[in-house]
């Protein structure tokens, strides 16, 4: 029901931001916590988006082999894993410090209500990137107890990555979302012109990742991340188009995990050079 990849988008971003906010690495038991309650979150919010979706899988053939529909799992249990996984998730945020737990029901309801958008809005895709978009914040704030308005700059980045390549999968539902009274970009607008708009949300956050190097003065290695984000960026939308969208999972599953840990890489290496030399 949840594929590791699931929490592999998101959580290199969100490591960023605990190194951004601790200088260098965060004490073992920040990111003991932050790993925690990113995998717990996000798979709450996987989960409960199966349960919330579970009609429309059943009716929509590239999905109705899933978990729920087939039977392979009670809707008893699943929403019982929500629970414990919401449950994990702000109690790691508890463990963190006070304004991370105060802030964790409402990190929640963000990640929950997603679910529900593409029911009255085409812009789910955007709620879906914010959703992941907000983890960078989180760990910034998990680190120091407080937020820098600089980290926004990675929240929004990561907002328009996510929103994205999800476009770009939606392509493949188009036509059973407008039977199915369903709400996306590539239904409303057609699947070539929701390429392009995927290209110009990932332009746009290629410019956040430079504003964000700027900002923050990180040197040649968080550069060179963002040239190698671009590369893969470029390769990834390459691997699709209006009359092929046969390699759609290499651009969904494989190209986004290897973007996000790419830039992790590099915006580390750039963090504990500047800690190194520092001391």
């Amino acid at each position: 029901m949840i594929k590791w990849e699931h929490s592999i988008f998101a959580l290199p971003f969100a490591l960023c931001g605990a190194m951004l906010a601790a200088g260098g690495v965060p004490t073992a038991r920040e990111l003991l916590w932050i790993v925690v309650a990113m995998v717990a979150a996000r798979s709450a919010a996987m989960a409960f988006n199966r349960l919330a979706d579970r009609a429309i899988d059943a009716a929509n053939p590239r999905t109705r082999t899933r978990a729920l529909p087939t039977g392979m799992l009670a809707e008893s249990f699943v929403r019982n894993f929500v629970l414990i996984s919401s449950a994990i998730f702000v109690f790691a945020a508890w463990q963190l410090n006070r304004l991370a737990f105060l802030l964790s029901p409402a990190a929640l309801a963000i990640l929950l209500v997603y679910s529900y958008t593409k029911r009255w809005t085409r812009w789910s895709h955007l709620v879906l990137g914010f959703a992941l978009g907000i983890a960078p914040a989180a760990a910034w704030i998990a680190v120091r107890g407080s937020l820098d308005p600089r980290i926004l700059l990675l929240t929004a980045a990561v907002t328009f990555w996510v929103a994205g390549f999800d476009v770009l999968y939606a392509c493949q539902d188009s036509e059973f979302d407008r039977q199915a009274g369903l709400h996306s970009l590539p239904r409303y607008w057609g699947i070539a012109n929701a390429l392009w708009i995927a290209r110009l949300f990932h332009l746009a956050m290629l410019f956040l990742l430079a504003a964000l190097v700027w900002v923050f003065r990180l040197g040649m290695f968080a550069a060179f991340g963002v040239i190698a984000v671009f590369a893969l960026l470029v390769y990834e939308h390459s691997l699709v188009s209006k009359d092929d969208l046969s390699r759609l999972d290499a651009a969904f599953f494989t190209m986004n995990g290897v973007i996000s840990v790419v830039f992790f890489v590099f915006v580390a290496l750039d963090v504990l050079v500047h800690h190194w030399v520092r001391m």
